[in-house]
């Protein structure tokens, strides 16, 4: 069949909106017509060259929501007229790494997804007879695609794919690092480096486990008003501080006899290596954690003096927020429909998939929070 999808064809170029041809689900996958797709710094990350897993030709996206459409033979988890979110982060709960319930990095299909192929090794996507490749194994900028059952979380069919599409990626990396893999509790103090996407799912994540002091820090001072919308406490721009940053916000942390300072929890949204540093060095000394959830470019390294790590620092890191994508992204699906978690005022455009370079513009200047492309 044909779809209408937005390709890569190559590093540094924008996106092609063409006619591809796409295959029909195998055994044990599933199609899906998808209905909306956020735009992530990740699919940016990828366009732009820097990441070295990126492949071209490629369908990019990752950050979906719509209607199964067709199954292949022997998938029972889901059937057509569901809806579901698309998982880069899949749960087969058979490997050793599901089995463990010490990660959520499922390493069933890890191999082929990494060559932007499906478990078989094949594409279902082409173009005048050219392999196009899958992208983090869901390519949700075409209008319909073929995943792996176990990369397909069923949903509550009531939910706004425009809206829940979101939680695909940037709500459940944001949420899940502060309550899956910090484990952050109440009253806790906490650092936020970075008030994108990520960063304020952080900062709500961080409201929802009732931390105490919550710190935002960025160098756009219009992202103050935003990470106070979403329960930040306190807002550093670090053009301000007139020194260095570190010392300052081991100071504005220090409360009653604490002689120390330091955050309990912090967390680089940024993927920028010497604030991926200054977080850390920011962590409370003896129990201080510090949060990993940005991205560096191929061949970055971090660094930091052994003391930090020798009296009491961890170095944590963290992908999709730690969530078992089949048992998580359901949940976290119901927190927005009940008002738990918030995520209307973080998509800020909508757009048509012919629109979707702009999409990307509006997210490299900060002028967005999310766009969204609504097929």
């Amino acid at each position: 069949m044909k779809t209408r999808a937005a390709v890569a064809v190559q590093a540094g170029r924008p996106l092609e909106i063409l006619d591809v041809d796409l295959e029909g689900p195998k055994a044990g996958e599933v199609m899906v017509e998808i209905k909306a797709t956020g735009i992530c710094h990740t699919d940016d990350f990828t366009l732009s060259g820097a990441d070295p897993e990126g492949l071209f030709p490629a369908i990019l996206g990752h950050e979906g929501a719509g209607i199964v459409v067709e199954v292949g033979a022997g998938v029972t988890s889901v059937r057509p007229g569901d809806h579901v979110i698309p998982l880069y982060t899949p749960e087969c709960r058979e490997c050793a790494a599901c089995l463990s319930r010490k990660t959520n990095l499922c390493t069933a299909i890890r191999s082929t997804q990494g060559q932007g192929l499906m478990p078989d090794g094949t594409s279902r996507f082409s173009l005048d007879g050219q392999k196009l490749h899958h992208y983090m194994g869901c390519s949700t900028f075409s209008n319909f695609t073929v995943l792996p059952e176990i990369a397909v979380a069923k949903i509550n069919p009531d939910a706004a794919f425009d809206k829940v599409c979101y939680i695909g990626c940037g709500v459940t990396t944001g949420v899940g690092a502060v309550i899956n893999t910090a484990k952050v509790e109440i009253g806790a103090t906490a650092i936020v480096f970075g008030l994108g996407g990520i960063g304020l799912n952080v900062i709500q994540g961080l409201r929802l486990a009732g931390a105490d002091m919550i710190i935002g820090v960025d160098l756009n001072p219009a992202k103050q008003a935003w990470g106070e919308r979403f329960g930040m406490t306190h807002f550093v721009n670090p053009s301000e501080v007139g020194g260095e940053l570190v010392p300052y916000l081991v100071n504005l942390t220090k409360r009653g006899n604490d002689t120390f300072g330091g955050a309990d929890y912090t967390f680089d949204c940024t993927g920028n290596t010497n604030v991926m540093r200054q977080a850390l060095e920011a962590s409370h000394r003896g129990w201080g954690k510090s949060v990993v959830i940005g991205v560096a470019g191929a061949g970055q390294e971090i660094s930091t003096r052994p003391f930090q790590l020798v009296t009491g620092r961890t170095w944590m890191g963290t992908a999709f927020g730690g969530a078992r994508g089949r048992t998580d992204v359901p949940k976290i699906v119901d927190w927005y429909m009940s008002g738990k978690i918030e995520i209307d005022p973080m998509i800020t455009h909508l757009l048509r998939l012919e629109d979707i370079n702009r999409g990307f513009e509006l997210m490299r200047s900060g002028e967005s929070i999310r766009s969204v492309v609504v097929y």
